[in-house]
């Protein structure tokens, strides 16, 4: 499961028909708030979310999430590309950080990292 956290609509629907056209589940939620309030907090094998939301931003959910000792991985899209953002997020260990509009084939590639890491190496 794909979850896609971001206030702005049209980038939910955008990217959960994406991830879904890879044929990979998927659900979204308008706020951070809302995702970890709900039932699919165990089982989502990555997060996309944006950085900027009103209420908790994506950089805080990464940062709430870690402190619980979840490792899902995250992967960040953002209107605001800011490089101060960047190196916070990339610190972190971060499988993406997406400036809006983001190209399909590259978050495909950042999904795909991401879910590899989830599942760990392939054995030989």
């Amino acid at each position: 499961m794909i979850t896609i956290i971001d206030d702005d609509e049209a980038v939910r629907v955008a990217t959960e028909s994406l991830v879904r056209s890879l044929g990979f589940g998927a659900s979204s939620f308008a706020s951070a708030e809302d995702f970890l309030g709900s039932s699919l907090l165990g089982e989502t094998d990555c997060v996309i979310t944006d950085v900027q939301m009103p209420g908790m931003s994506g950089v805080e959910l990464r940062s709430h999430l870690r402190a619980r000792g979840d490792l899902t991985p995250l992967i960040f899209i953002t209107a605001f590309p800011e490089e101060r953002i960047r190196r916070q997020v990339d610190a972190a260990g971060t499988f993406g950080f997406l400036a809006k509009p983001f190209d399909g084939n590259v978050m495909i590639e950042c999904i795909d990292r991401a879910l590899q890491a989830r599942s760990g190496p392939a054995p030989a």
